[in-house]
């Protein structure tokens, strides 16, 4: 292939900063680039011709200035989708997104992940293909995908560290499955970790530069954002907050170890220890119906799950001492409940000073937060080049 022209090299310039930043006036364009006035003007021409960029009139004036709204370039969200995938351990959901980010259509299928990564992978896939065709976009092309799942990456982002914790996966790669039958790039990352991301990004914590997300789902997970950028260790294994150990001679967690937070925060043990009383089908939006009735029994078991999962958070907030704690996963569904209880757990561990710095709350994503961090994931990870060609 070719060596790129400086017109190409230049073009990708103003793409690659209308993707990165999103709409943009023409002074922006030729400040962030370095590129002069006319340079900028002819190759907005040309990408608008190749139907890469389109104009659009921003939706309000600056403040304090009168007159029209400023006329906003962007990438033509038409060009293509980027793909998401949750492998939950009871559920595969996906989704697809613009190249700007806005989300297009999801779905999700119920199924044992935690033992069938064959048939997770294959129906991700499936899955996704049929969101892509159903797209109402004059171009049907994946251009990316960002996956999450619940088990440790490692920083290559091809290989798990599963074993006993998701033992049907320690043989396979996500990443490299994924890619060979869709074709596109792939970006695997943990759960947690892309939910953390996605709620600095976009949800309760935007704006926040040290963060610690804790995801009480069917499994328990946490997220690191430091100093604004993730932070995934030195081979990609923080964040399992899960398998913190609470209790010594608790239950028996699938890691191998006893008394892991999981055991005892999860969903799985919340709706174990409530079906004695409720009934064997009893599911995570009955209890919580339940609880927030009043249920005596209901709520002493979101308590006591809220409070161990902030002992668990306050101890590391006395190591990295976040601005927020967001409370997120399924089981936030729970809402005040649940926040209050994590709430009470941090500041029974934390140290006067830390706890005086960090706010906890709930994270506005909710349980969508990891599979919206993974199409993230594949935006940021995204080649505008490739973009470009595949346009």
């Amino acid at each position: 292939m070719a060596a790129p022209t400086a017109r190409e090299r230049n073009a990708l310039r103003v793409l690659d900063f209308l993707f990165r930043t999103g709409p943009a006036r023409r002074v922006d364009v030729i400040r962030a680039t370095g590129l002069s006035r006319a340079t900028v003007s002819k190759l907005i021409g040309e990408l608008q011709a190749q139907d890469l960029v389109t104009e659009q009139r921003a939706a309000l004036t600056v403040a304090g200035r009168s007159g029209r709204p400023p006329t906003l370039l962007t990438l033509n969200p038409g060009i293509g989708v980027f793909g998401g995938v949750d492998f939950g351990h009871s559920s595969v959901r996906v989704a697809i997104a613009d190249v700007t980010g806005t989300l297009l259509s999801e779905d999700r299928l119920d199924l044992d992940v935690d033992n069938a990564a064959e048939l997770a992978i294959a129906a991700a896939v499936e899955r996704l293909t049929a969101l892509v065709a159903q797209a109402a976009f004059p171009r049907q092309r994946l251009l990316g995908v960002g996956a999450a799942i619940s088990v440790p990456v490692r920083s290559d982002g091809a290989s798990l560290a599963a074993t006993g914790i998701l033992p049907g996966w320690s043989a396979v790669s996500p990443q490299r499955e994924l890619a060979r039958r869709l074709g596109v790039p792939v970006h695997v990352g943990n759960d947690a970790n892309l939910g953390a991301l996605a709620e600095v990004r976009t949800g309760a914590a935007r704006g926040a530069s040290n963060v610690v997300y804790l995801m009480l789902s069917s499994g328990v997970g946490g997220g690191l954002v430091l100093g604004g950028s993730l932070f995934t260790g030195h081979g990609g294994m923080t964040g399992e907050l899960g398998h913190v150990q609470v209790d010594p001679e608790g239950a028996r967690c699938r890691c191998g170890n006893r008394g892991c937070l999981e055991t005892v925060a999860g969903a799985q043990a919340l709706l174990a220890r409530l079906r004695p009383a409720l009934g064997k089908t009893t599911g995570l939006a009955e209890a919580v119906a339940r609880a927030q009735a009043g249920d005596e029994g209901c709520c002493r078991v979101f308590h006591e799950a809220g409070v161990a999962a902030g002992r668990v958070a306050g101890g590391i907030c006395n190591v990295v001492n976040p601005e927020l704690v967001i409370v997120g996963g399924d089981l936030i569904v729970a809402g005040e409940l649940l926040v209050d209880a994590v709430r009470e757990g941090l500041e029974e561990t934390s140290i006067p000073a830390v706890r005086a710095d960090v706010a906890v709350v709930a994270a506005t994503l909710g349980d969508r937060a990891e599979l919206l961090g993974a199409i993230g994931l594949a935006i940021e990870q995204a080649d505008i080049a490739a973009v470009a060609r595949a346009a």
